[in-house]
């Protein structure tokens, strides 16, 4: 056995024994004490759901706590269940709306999200008849001992090591954005190889993908998006020091050294006091956010005359340092300060810093409310099923009917090729579980004791390695496991291993039927789907930015259309790229294209959007004169290049988009210097948006880079291959 599989075997035997420990005292606590069989297998099922059958990410305590906060939901979904389990039609409409529900909750995080199935398994067991509602106290009294026995289970049973909050990710990544600073405020003016190597490592470390589940800030409220946008901050600062070029050689090329030096100081300061304000030190005295705004403000009102095309690129790189320095200081606040820091933020950028939690919810909610997100087509996937099984088991009077619901909810995957794999297992699984259940009910008979002797070890070796070896080997003990359990319960026989297999074959055919015909390509094909529009919404706020700059000015600093439209594409986007990473037999697909770096293009493209068309800094022009407009000469050199952004934008979404059949020449990749062609004479506000657009064209060559490699290494047909550089595009994995 490999280190990895070890590691595997460690793990999943912790949160074994925790299972096993929180329903096996309850269980027996309430069978063998009290003489309750309802309270003994509510205690025993709730354990299960929420430990067993739920995958919480994070550490025992984190999941102690995710659990001790979900009693109340488990009390209402007992009482709800109980009492529509009156009718058959009553029980399937409230597994129709209750199942879409819990289901559509994992658009709240990897916590709501892991929780989910163990919701809908407490919702399931009391959904059947007998329709008892007088028993609704010991249903209760059951659910709550077996969740508070896991939440002690969790907590002080083999506890994890903590995990590093994101916080003090983004903290790390400050400071060494600091010591970049530093480096480039002083001779020679360029990061050592040491310092630029820590850069590219904390910047990683902030990567969605290096970071536990627990950690990501995936939550809708105001504290979880601002820590989202301080981790996306500190990478944008890193990145921008570790590119940003050393002065022009001659003091006459550079007629604003002093003052660039001052910015990168006040990056250095501002950096640090947003580490600081992350780990918990008390915040500056006035209520803004540190950051070198007034140094800004300074560099940028500077007079231009004399200086060379190096010296104004160095400016504008300089600004945009700036900027995400100050961007870094506000998202920081949100994160630790919440709504408090509201009042000191932009809210064009953090549109959501005002709003409060609820308002937060519904536009997370609204933003999935529709067929191409993902998690709509896994909840009315999920429910739909639920449902049907649900009527199934109640018009045939199914034994343990809750078990083929069961079967549905656990086999039933969001692509049909997964859903297919995983029914042969189980039922390979569950046939050779239920010939041995048979075999050890035929021989022990009705000698409960022997059952109870062997459950718990049964128990602790199902959970240990059927999460290891897969749905096979877990089927197969958890179809020994819940026989066990019911023949303490009342008198069985062999017979009740054959009902097993009968629902888990019900079951899962269910769940086939319906993973056919709700969105049966998974998020694979609307991951692709989404990451084109992305470019798309991307590629038309670029075209609209130009246009504003070159033609107009900007006078009016609100959103634009187009830029609500890219943020809702950026929703989207990101919700289909969570679900793909967590679907399950697509490994040799999902990571083909760098889908983190569409992302990114994305926020970059919103972010710089709102930058460029700010309103000049103080000592440039009156606030109320907006952005001027370009001189014509700049002017048609930036109109090429957004011209030449957003093509390469719609290219590359060609190539994404599943049902494109257009095979485009890929563009040039971008060279550094190649975009503009005016030097000398050139406004400030030109290499801004130089500075903008050119490095959206190397976040664009990243995204080709990564469409580029499959189609030379993949097989023809293989999914996913693309390619737009050095070749002809593919067809998007169609």
């Amino acid at each position: 056995m490999g280190t990895n599989g070890a590691a595997a075997y460690a793990g999943a035997a912790r949160r074994s024994l925790r299972v096993t420990l929180a329903a096996g005292a309850g269980f027996f606590l309430f069978l063998y004490g009290f003489g309750s069989t309802v309270a003994a297998t509510y205690a025993l099922f709730s354990a299960v759901s929420l430990a067993g059958l739920s995958r919480i990410p994070g550490t025992g305590r984190q999941r102690a706590g995710m659990v001790l906060r979900l009693i109340p939901a488990a009390w209402l979904l007992v009482v709800v269940g109980t009492f529509l389990a009156v009718r058959t039609w009553t029980a399937v409409a409230g597994m129709l709306v209750i199942g879409f529900a819990l289901a559509f909750v994992a658009v709240g995080g990897p916590r709501p999200a892991g929780a989910a199935p163990g919701l809908q398994l407490l919702y399931i067991l009391p959904s059947f008849p007998p329709y008892a509602p007088d028993t609704l106290g010991e249903r209760l009294i059951g659910t709550t001992t077996g969740l508070l026995l896991l939440v002690l289970a969790e907590a002080f049973v083999l506890p994890e090591p903590p995990t590093l909050p994101y916080r003090e990710l983004a903290a790390r990544a400050a400071i060494t954005a600091e010591r970049c600073a530093g480096e480039l405020a002083r001779a020679p003016y360029a990061l050592s190889p040491a310092t630029a190597a820590a850069a590219r490592a904390a910047g990683e470390a902030l990567r969605p993908s290096n970071v536990p589940e627990a950690e990501r800030p995936a939550g809708a409220g105001v504290r979880s998006r601002g820590l989202g946008h301080t981790g996306l901050a500190a990478r944008t600062l890193l990145n921008r020091l570790g590119r940003l070029p050393g002065p022009p050689p001659g003091p006459e090329a550079d007629p604003d050294r002093e003052a660039a030096l001052a910015l990168l100081n006040a990056v250095g300061r501002s950096a640090a006091d947003t580490a600081a304000l992350l780990r918990g030190a008390p915040g500056p005295v006035e209520p803004k956010p540190s950051g070198p705004g007034r140094e800004r403000a300074a560099l940028a009102a500077a007079p231009t005359g004399g200086a060379g095309p190096a010296a104004l690129r160095r400016r504008a790189d300089l600004l945009e340092v700036a900027d995400a320095a100050l961007v870094l200081a506000a998202a920081a606040a949100l994160a630790v300060r919440g709504r408090e820091a509201a009042p000191d933020v932009p809210s064009g950028r953090f549109w959501y810093a005002r709003m409060r939690a609820p308002r937060l919810w519904w536009v997370r909610l609204m933003g999935n409310a529709g067929s191409r997100s993902v998690f709509f087509q896994n909840a009315v996937r999920t429910s739909l099923a639920l449902a049907a099984a649900r009527a199934v088991a109640g018009l045939d009077t199914l034994p343990h009917g809750f078990w083929a619901m069961l079967a549905t909810l656990t086999l039933t995957r969001t692509t049909m090729e997964a859903t297919r794999s995983s029914i042969r297992q189980a039922l390979a699984g569950t046939l050779i579980g239920a010939l041995c259940t048979a075999g050890v009910l035929s021989l022990v008979g009705t000698h409960t004791t022997v059952y109870a002797i062997v459950l718990l070890p049964i128990m602790l070796f199902t959970f240990t390695v059927g999460p290891v070896k897969g749905i096979g080997w877990s089927q197969a003990l958890f179809t020994m496991t819940v026989a066990l359990v019911f023949a303490q319960l009342a008198p069985a026989t062999w017979r009740l291993a054959e009902v097993r297999v009968l629902d888990v074959l019900i079951g899962s055919a269910i769940g086939a039927v319906f993973g056919l015909l709700a969105w049966p390509r998974g998020a694979r094909r609307e991951v692709r789907r989404a990451g084109a529009a992305l470019l798309r919404s991307a590629a038309e706020a670029v075209v609209t930015t130009a246009a504003a700059l070159t033609a107009e000015g900007v006078r009016d600093v609100d959103v634009p259309p187009e830029h609500k439209s890219l943020r809702h594409s950026l929703v989207l986007a990101e919700s289909a790229f969570a679900q793909l990473q967590s679907e399950p037999g697509s490994a040799q697909g999902r990571l083909l294209v760098d889908w983190q770096a569409v992302l990114l293009a994305g926020h970059h493209t919103l972010w710089g959007a709102g930058r460029v068309l700010a309103p000049p800094a103080p000592g440039r022009g009156p606030a109320d004169e907006g952005v001027p407009p370009l001189e014509p000469a700049a002017a048609a050199a930036l109109t090429r290049l957004g011209d030449r952004v957003a093509g390469r934008m719609l290219m590359l979404s060609a190539v994404l988009d599943p049902i494109e059949d257009s095979r485009q020449a890929p563009a040039a990749p971008y060279a550094d210097g190649a975009a503009g062609t005016v030097t000398a004479g050139a406004p400030t506000g030109y290499y801004a948006a130089d500075a903008w657009l050119a490095s959206l064209l190397a976040d664009l060559d990243r995204i080709a880079d990564s469409t580029a490699a499959p189609a030379a290494a993949a097989p023809t047909g293989a999914a996913d291959t693309t390619g737009v550089k050095g070749g002809t595009p593919g067809r998007g994995g169609r």
